[in-house]
């Protein structure tokens, strides 16, 4: 299956590698992209990642398209605090919404309706208008205050997809690992992938006697 307009959201949780593989796989699905930074997500993105996506608009977008190497009609990007971009309305809601990776900031005031700014106000149009969410959170440990916020959310329809990679598939590196996490957000959006072995496939069968 395949989607046609993604918005994903990097907020300010370390875990950046998790948005940017993400993003990837879903230019390579043939989905439109917008990618949205958290103000905390370009720093976390800078720290963990070395990507200086921090400028205007326009200088970020353009940014964005030269790492991806993406035509200009398939990537798009918005400053946090463009309340007037399309995904603001519910008008204009896109197929999907990911936050990936979400900090526990950027939950609580998903889960309380506060819109602050552009990823928040689009949380909010994909539950108003009960389009699909899928969330990513990546803390540890959560206290009962973040798990309240993920119940509260999950209750509304959001798919929660936590950063927790399994080791069933056999990862060699830390990308087998990514890769992983990235393969179950897909495998919630409907996204076809290759990005991990699957268990109860023929790799995992003990060999016959």
């Amino acid at each position: 299956m395949s989607v046609s307009h993604v918005v994903l959201a990097i907020t300010g949780a370390s875990g950046s590698v998790y948005g940017i593989r993400l993003a990837q796989e879903l230019l390579r699905s043939g989905a439109t992209l917008t990618l949205l930074l958290s103000r905390s997500g370009a720093g976390v993105l800078r720290s963990e990642c070395g990507m200086e996506w921090e400028g205007d608009e326009a200088e970020v977008r353009e940014k964005m398209r030269g790492y991806f190497s993406a035509e200009p009609g398939r990537l798009f990007h918005y400053a946090a605090d463009n309340l007037f971009a399309p995904m603001a309305s519910g008008s204009s809601a896109p197929d999907h919404l990911v936050v990936c990776p979400c900090s526990m900031g950027s939950l609580g005031r998903i889960a309380a309706g506060i819109s602050g700014t552009l990823i928040e106000r689009t949380a909010d149009v994909m539950l108003k208008e009960r389009r699909p969410f899928v969330l990513v959170p990546r803390e540890s440990p959560f206290n009962e205050i973040h798990l309240e916020n993920l119940l509260k959310l999950a209750r509304m329809g959001v798919r929660i997809v936590p950063a927790m990679p399994a080791f069933y598939h056999a990862p060699s590196s830390l990308d087998d690992l990514v890769d992983f996490v990235v393969g179950k957000v897909l495998d919630s959006m409907g996204v076809e992938h290759r990005l991990f072995k699957r268990w109860g496939s023929e790799e995992h069968k003990e060999p016959t006697q």
